[in-house]
């Protein structure tokens, strides 16, 4: 068997085995450590108030859009030439080689270099300075930290060969592997199926969408 072929060949995965791999990579302990320190400053801060338990409420509503959003308006970007500057950022970059190949490990996890550069840098930011108590900025740092390893942790498992065994994660297994592998239009939320995607239209019957010609190859031309 070539090198390629043993690496795309299918095999049997329990839990375990996907979580041993998983912890090979750097994005979940990046965001792990966040999520110590934050847990460790939430409890030295104190000051616990009933609008604490809001914030989880609230990000659990929201992550679904918010995980649209990214999808369609970042990772789905389309290079942009500014005179001659071309604006075509790492996150996206990789995203469209994580759609080339679908089970490329490396390119399943958030790259290292923008967790670094801004993105745990702007929810840091954004716990301290964005809410009217510390506290309260701190459960908001966890709770992001937690929603940031469930989707690394979710994403992974999907792009794995670990089959799904119940229904809820079959649902959503089948709605990333149909942005993948069917349409690249539709179906952008990873850890959840059905949420904003159809608050947002972009939750169709997948037997009335038609196979996609650039699912691997995104924004290249169709041909005619």
């Amino acid at each position: 068997m070539t090198t390629a072929a043993a690496r795309t060949a299918r095999k049997k995965m329990t839990l375990r085995d996907a979580a041993r791999q998983f912890l090979k990579y750097p994005s979940p302990w990046m965001i792990g450590a966040v999520l110590v320190v934050a847990v460790v400053a939430r409890v030295i801060v104190g000051d616990w108030q009933l609008t604490d338990a809001l914030v989880p409420l609230a990000i659990v509503a929201v992550f679904p859009f918010f995980e649209w959003m990214i999808h369609v308006f970042i990772l789905h970007w389309r290079p942009k030439r500014v005179g001659r500057l071309t604006i075509d950022p790492l996150l996206s970059r990789e995203h469209r080689a994580h759609h080339v190949d679908p089970r490329s490990l490396p390119l399943i996890f958030i790259p290292w270099k923008s967790l670094a550069t801004w993105v745990l840098p702007l929810a840091i930011g954004t716990a301290l300075l964005a809410f009217p108590r510390l506290g309260m900025g701190l459960t908001f740092l966890v709770c992001i930290a937690v929603a940031g390893l469930v989707y690394e942790w979710t994403h992974y498992l999907i792009h794995t060969d670990y089959k799904p065994k119940t229904a809820v994660y079959r649902s959503i297994w089948r709605n990333h592997r149909n942005h993948h592998y069917k349409n690249e239009h539709y179906w952008f939320t990873v850890t959840s199926s059905g949420t904003a995607d159809r608050v947002l239209q972009t939750y169709p019957d997948p037997a009335a969408v038609e196979n996609s010609p650039t699912v691997k190859n995104l924004h290249a031309e169709v041909p005619a």
